[in-house]
């Protein structure tokens, strides 16, 4: 446990605390209860280091702190006050004394309180947590929605009756038993049904993934994805309003031709002929379509993902706010249901790799369609995807967050944002090199990308990167 100065150098070299480590002044003292607060959230956060001596602010040099001479008696009172251990260490440093306090994380199913209030971090501050992220702390270790049974006392002609097992078979690209025995251990293998002693039951995963028709399953009928079409780019008139019956693995090519055939036709001149074109192609549908119901957060009762279709822009919605904050949603990938994500991607309907979106906005850009609008909503997560729009119509957000988005792109392909990259991704020749310069220095200004350290100097010829990376 002992730690080195080396060690605090290192910490030291940190851009911004992390969700382990805080750093404290602290140079004559630190209040106690303050010390004990801070336990709590960082225990409650996976636990981590609390460092008094140190500023919390860049550059963080060492200014030395006083506090808690006696660390044998503080950490008696953190006991006391808190109910768990906490070990505090001194540490020597050249340029003056550093206290580091060792956090332990709060047990599987328990989050750790201060005189009542279950405390996490927020910024500079510490708050009280939410009722939904107290819930799901207490679920831990429990059975999730999806391992719960939707129906049980079946025999096996039943759950060949309510899944679409034919279709699982063709999914997974495997022939189909010939036995109802080797139909029954595969889904049981997959951990799709189980078996008891009074007979088989269709887990909420399963009928999620395979039913015949959803409303079959009472704990389940709900989550169907439901499609809205609008007159006009408002929600005023309602033209059309459904939604889903069978499981999404079976029925998510229906789904996608559904919402397609829905879609707003434009007529556009190729090749000196006239053409319709969909509004939005069906791989940004197909990929859009596929993260809401995978990322979906299913202990949120009573909401499903939802399509809504304008004259302009489709919008796609799933329950529950993003595991990864949407500005990382082209480089970052957190699974919130690692089994269902596994089986789709088994099935080929998605990939488990992070790269929907990117495909999403890559075809955004060849496309030249304004970038897609990432939003978190109260409890859900909204995709917006806009039909064609030329660069003298966006607004100065459609440009800037096209910009970023361009700029993470090519973080993730290895390469680096240029103005000339930029251009091309607008669709503008040479002339508009101003003008996409103003987008860059907006960007930059709006603290979402920066100029790569390794660039020329020279302005025309810089590279920029997101800020983060």
């Amino acid at each position: 446990m002992s730690i080195t100065p080396e060690q605090i150098d290192l910490w030291r070299t940190v851009r911004s605390e992390t969700q382990n480590l805080e750093f404290k002044e602290a140079k004559n003292q630190f209040d106690s209860k303050k010390l004990f607060k801070y336990c709590v959230a960082l225990a409650n956060e996976g636990g981590g280091h609390l460092v008094l001596g140190i500023s919390d602010k860049l550059p963080r040099t060492i200014v030395g702190s006083n506090a808690f001479p006696d660390l044998v008696t503080i950490a008696s009172k953190i006991f006391q006050a808190v109910g768990f251990r906490v070990d505090a260490e001194e540490v020597q440093h050249a340029d003056g004394r550093v206290v580091v306090f060792h956090i332990p994380p709060r047990p599987r199913g328990t989050a750790y309180h201060f005189e009542g209030s279950y405390l996490m971090r927020s910024g500079e501050e510490l708050v009280p947590m939410s009722e939904d992220q107290l819930r799901k702390i207490f679920a831990e270790g429990q059975p999730s929605w999806l391992e719960a049974i939707a129906v049980k006392s079946l025999d096996g002609q039943d759950v060949v009756q309510l899944l679409d097992t034919q279709t699982f078979f063709d999914l997974l690209g495997l022939p189909y038993p010939t036995e109802q025995k080797g139909v029954l251990e595969r889904l049981k293998s997959e951990k799709l049904i189980e078996h008891f002693d009074d007979g088989y039951a269709v887990l909420n995963i399963g009928a999620l993934l395979l039913a015949k028709s959803l409303r079959k399953f009472e704990s389940v009928q709900r989550k169907a994805a439901r499609v809205v079409v609008y007159s006009g780019n408002s929600k005023l008139n309602t033209l059309s309003d459904l939604t889903g019956e069978r499981g999404y693995a079976v029925g998510f090519q229906g789904l996608v031709q559904y919402v397609m055939g829905k879609l707003p036709q434009n007529e556009v001149i190729e090749d000196a002929l006239r053409k319709e074109v969909k509004l939005v192609p069906e791989v940004v549908i197909r990929e859009l379509l596929a993260n809401a119901l995978i990322h979906q957060d299913f202990s949120i009762s009573g909401v499903s993902p939802v399509v809504e279709i304008y004259a302009d822009r489709v919008e796609i919605s799933n329950p529950g706010n993003p595991v990864v904050p949407v500005e990382r949603f082209i480089d970052g990938y957190q699974s919130r249901n690692e089994k269902l994500a596994d089986l789709m991607r088994r099935f080929g309907i998605c990939e488990e790799k992070s790269s929907g979106i990117d495909r999403v906005i890559e075809t955004a850009e060849l496309l030249q369609l304004p970038a897609p609008d990432f939003l978190t909503e109260h409890q859900r997560t909204v995709a917006v995807i806009y039909g064609p729009r030329e660069f003298k119509a966006m607004d100065r957000t459609d440009r800037v967050r096209a910009c970023y988005q361009h700029c993470v792109l090519q973080w993730v392909l290895r390469k680096k944002m240029t103005n000339q990259s930029l251009r091309e991704r607008f669709g503008l020749s040479e002339r508009s090199g101003n003008s996409v310069s103003q987008i860059i220095s907006l960007a930059v200004e709006q603290g979402l990308i920066k100029i790569d350290p390794g660039a020329p100097e020279s302005r025309k010829y810089a590279r920029y990167i997101p800020n983060w990376a």
